[in-house]
């Protein structure tokens, strides 16, 4: 690492896998650091929301961090979401709905919701999948065709077909791999790229740089 990397905020709210994606995140030439603040989310050039676990309990964890997470993806600045992190992005999951605790909110950052796989396959799934990008986006730049590992219940089913940058398919369903909003500066992972090998590297190595791109053009306007 050096002075002039970009600097990498992972959210730590209780239920993120952090230190395999902090190693990986520094692999990939960022300065990181793990926070519990929610002040720390301003002044990142970019913010990592990682995840493992149920819905509703990473949205009751998550919500000090809300407003922020909100604000800072408003203003433009790189946010990735993690496996249930990225799951979080979305407006809802019928999750705690299944598990007979009502509906639970997301954060809203890129419409839809998730929901559970028929389990004809065995749930989770918990392994390899190939990747199929299915647009261009910055964070999937050199990525397609290959594997990535997956450990989940629920996907994402975004309600634009314009949020799906890759796809995968498993359970007889074809689902959202990597999402994105609109704007492009929020997007997630379903899959752990921090354990996905040289695939999971070039996608961290990409975020990184539109991290490194959001620093400079603040620079150099």
């Amino acid at each position: 690492m050096s002075e002039n990397d970009p600097a990498v905020v992972v959210v730590d709210y209780g239920l993120g896998n952090l230190r395999s994606v902090t190693r990986g995140l520094e692999r990939a030439g960022a300065s990181v650091t793990v926070s519990t603040e929610p002040s720390a989310i301003h002044d990142a050039d970019g913010v990592v929301l990682p995840g493992v676990g149920a819905f509703r309990e990473g949205m009751e964890n998550a919500a000090p961090y809300r407003e922020a997470l909100t604000e800072y993806a408003a203003d433009g600045g790189p946010l990735l979401g993690i496996c249930l992190g990225m799951q979080m992005l979305l407006s809802s999951s019928e999750e705690a709905e299944r598990a007979g605790e009502g509906d639970a909110d997301g954060l809203d950052l890129i419409p839809g919701r998730n929901v559970r796989f028929t389990e004809a396959e065995p749930v989770p799934q918990m392994g390899w999948n190939d990747l199929s990008v299915t647009r261009d986006h910055p964070l999937v730049d050199g990525v397609g065709g290959e594997y990535a590992y997956f450990v989940h219940s629920y996907y994402a089913v975004p309600e634009s077909a314009d949020a799906t940058v890759a796809e995968t398919t498993y359970d007889g369903e074809t689902f959202a791999a990597v999402v994105a909003n609109e704007a492009g500066n929020v997007f997630g992972t379903q899959f752990h790229p921090e354990k996905s090998g040289d695939t999971g590297l070039r996608i961290l190595e990409n975020f990184v740089g539109l991290c490194e791109a959001g620093v400079e053009s603040a620079t150099h306007p």
